[in-house]
């Protein structure tokens, strides 16, 4: 009888323990699918602003002063280090080879193909985004949001499409110039330091190194510039009250821009170079 009777709760502790392991998991489904879909309606609400009236230059331009004047100078540091890096960690590998020489075909396509996009719009995440979400957070904590609300201005149109706006076409831009910088830096330190032959350098380089290279990468940072717009704007519109709030909202912002820039970069990859080789099979190219 002392037995059965101390197997039972042992029983039923395990099969409560396991329920509440699948209430657990089921909560938090169920949650991700409540965001999800508040995000789309949220991204809906913002794009369906660009079709029926862009927001004035008021309020434009200071958000493309912000995200673009102001982050010239990291990103430009950023393309200038990535460079030099690239060039140090191929270096070695490339010399035993034998094929120093085509240091500068490695060098760029890495920036141009992929490097200097995802790793500008990370640095962009963190400094343009987190911003983002931090000053709406603010706003909905101190109830500013609200006010716009209650004046009659729709707190989207006015607070998140100018920043969507400057985004989308600014770090394409940026990106350009990570991707500059970054030839620059790999050029400087294979070509002084290294002591890489100039002319093979760049011939290389313009062998390997096509257009459709380039602007698969500026392409892919619209579809960067827009992740982090959106995220980050959501993420201050939705901040829980308290400095607390406002801090969480703006790590969260980054956190989740930065995996969706490395699952569009992805995916968007994927689709672009397996269509572009099927359309251009001899494009190939062999090192």
């Amino acid at each position: 009888m002392s037995t059965a009777s101390a197997s039972q709760p042992a029983n039923h502790g395990i099969l409560s323990g396991l329920a509440d392991s699948i209430a657990d998991w089921g909560g938090v489904i169920l949650n991700s699918l409540v965001v999800t879909g508040d995000v789309a309606m949220f991204t809906w609400r913002t794009v369906s602003w660009l079709f029926w009236r862009l927001p004035r230059k008021e309020t434009l331009l200071p958000n493309f002063y912000q995200v673009g004047v102001l982050s010239l100078p990291v990103i430009a540091l950023t393309g200038t280090f990535i460079g030099m890096v690239l060039a140090v960690q191929a270096y070695f590998t490339f010399k035993d080879l034998g094929l120093e020489t085509r240091l500068g075909a490695v060098i760029n396509m890495s920036l141009v193909r992929e490097l200097g996009p995802v790793l500008a719009a990370t640095m962009l995440a963190g400094r343009v985004g987190a911003a983002m979400a931090a000053e709406l957070g603010t706003m909905r904590v101190t109830e500013q949001i609200d006010a716009l609300d209650s004046m009659g201005a729709d707190p989207i149109h006015y607070l998140v499409v100018p920043r969507l706006l400057a985004c989308i076409f600014l770090i394409p831009t940026l990106t350009i110039m990570a991707d500059f910088m970054g030839v620059v830096g790999g050029y400087f330190y294979s070509i002084v330091i290294l002591d890489i032959d100039m002319h093979h350098y760049w011939t290389n380089s313009e062998k390997f190194v096509d257009s459709f290279d380039f602007f698969s990468g500026i392409i892919k940072s619209f579809f960067f510039g827009g992740a982090i717009a959106i995220v980050s704007c959501y993420r201050g519109f939705h901040c829980t009250p308290g400095a607390e709030g406002v801090g969480r909202a703006a790590t969260t912002a980054f956190v989740w821009s930065f995996v969706l820039i490395l699952a569009i970069d992805l995916f968007l990859g994927n689709a672009m170079y397996s269509t572009y080789y099927r359309l251009f099979p001899d494009a190939t190219k062999h090192f």
